[in-house]
């Protein structure tokens, strides 16, 4: 049976609750939340509903949570406002290192670094959860929004994030993944599945941000092997700020105007989006050595392969070429980026048969690089690329509440 540890009238003053409601709440008040808050959390046993009730609650410290089977559950993600824009300690909001969590109904605001970190858990839900940094995007932001990372069986889902200086959704090194009915706004990268594997991303919206949505597979990372995500019924739009990430970040890579971008990763399937008005180009595949990057790692496959692309709709974008490679084929021919650009770097050895694939029909404007050495050896013959892939499989949770 489910306990449920109410809205901390036991513990609150009902003068201060009133107060918080109204979002006036007095220092005194709010030290005796978050310390109330943070008692819950240490504290709760599994099956606990912790609740948080309506309005503005100040947190100055890292919020922590270890037990598993706990539900974090506000009044709604402009209702309940965990703000810790006073934050004088923690390099997160809401770190959580237990399984079958679920966090649904509230927002966490301006944390020094991310907002809600999940890491090593099995079994989680982020519902209708809003993170934000309120000052719009800047590089003193933290690094991410909505964070599971190293985990396993995990639903987004009517999520917002607005404001990172890396990625707003972030899904890393993990596994079994659903992000959907949520929205990306002015952060660095939107919607970023990083050495992943069985995600699904749809029906989403990113727009304003450097990149939409990000596929990437990285090297140096304890797991590897990026592969099977597919990407569908997103509106991808108008991702055209300035990439503000920090210096060193790997995401400051980003060519602002991108609306998807796939590196490195495997057997990806992208159908059926929306794609509009992206300034640099709509979709992007390529290699992480184009351009003469290098790797230290032996363990890990820069190349990305069994790419299926088919039945998106393009509207505009590619009018400012800003990837290096593109914006010297820009210079020397005038031309914007066509719908769908590939690097062209394989494998030693290997063919380009079904490794990028458009469709049989495949209509819609389309550049191979051809490794970028020279703007001059670009080719737009989609002829190779009319195939298809044998479609992937949706990926199912055993995540309760699916």
């Amino acid at each position: 049976m489910m306990n449920t540890v109410s809205d901390f009238r036991v513990l609150l003053p009902a003068a201060m609750l009133l107060l918080a409601g109204c979002g006036e709440t007095p220092n005194e008040s709010s030290a005796s939340f978050e310390e109330a808050l943070q008692t819950q959390l240490i504290q709760a046993s599994p099956g606990d509903v912790v609740e948080i009730p309506a309005g503005v609650h100040e947190i100055t410290r890292s919020l922590s949570l270890t037990v598993p089977g706990v539900t974090i559950r506000g009044a709604g993600m402009d209702q309940s406002i965990l703000s810790f824009r006073g934050q004088i300690q923690g390099a997160e909001g809401l770190l959580v290192t237990a399984d079958d969590f679920v966090i649904e109904d509230l927002a966490i605001e301006d944390t020094v670094g991310d907002a809600l970190k999940i890491n090593n858990s099995n079994n989680v839900v982020i519902r209708r959860v809003r993170t934000e940094w309120t000052n719009g995007p800047d590089p003193e932001n933290g690094a991410y929004g909505i964070y599971p990372v190293q985990s396993r069986n995990i639903l987004i889902d009517g999520s917002v994030a607005i404001g990172a200086a890396d990625a707003g959704i972030y899904v890393g090194q993990s596994s079994q993944i659903v992000v959907r009915n949520s929205r990306a706004e002015y952060n660095v990268a939107g919607i970023e599945i990083e050495n992943s594997t069985y995600a699904d991303v749809y029906d989403n919206v990113a727009t304003n941000n450097t990149g939409g949505v990000l596929v990437f597979d990285l090297p140096n990372l304890e797991v590897q092997g990026g592969q099977a995500t597919r990407v569908f019924n997103n509106l991808i739009e108008g991702n055209n700020t300035p990439n503000f990430a920090p210096p060193g970040a790997i995401v400051g890579n980003v060519p602002a105007g991108t609306g998807l971008l796939v590196l490195a990763n495997d057997n990806i399937e992208v159908f059926e989006n929306d794609f509009a008005n992206n300034n640099n180009v709509n979709i992007m595949v390529y290699s992480f050595v184009l351009g003469g990057r290098t790797i230290d790692d032996p363990n890990y496959d820069p190349y990305p392969e069994q790419i299926h692309i088919h039945d998106n709709v393009f509207n505009g974008g590619g009018t400012v070429p800003a990837h290096s490679l593109l914006a010297a084929w820009h210079e020397q021919t005038g031309e914007n980026s066509p719908d769908i650009v590939w690097g062209g770097l394989v494998k030693e050895g290997a063919s380009i048969e079904n490794l990028i694939c458009l469709g049989e029909n495949a209509s819609q404007s389309f550049m191979n690089l051809n490794g970028g050495s020279d703007p001059a050896t670009v080719s737009t013959d989609l002829a190779p690329h009319r195939c298809a892939l044998p479609r992937l499989a949706p990926v199912e949770l055993e995540t309760p509440g699916d």
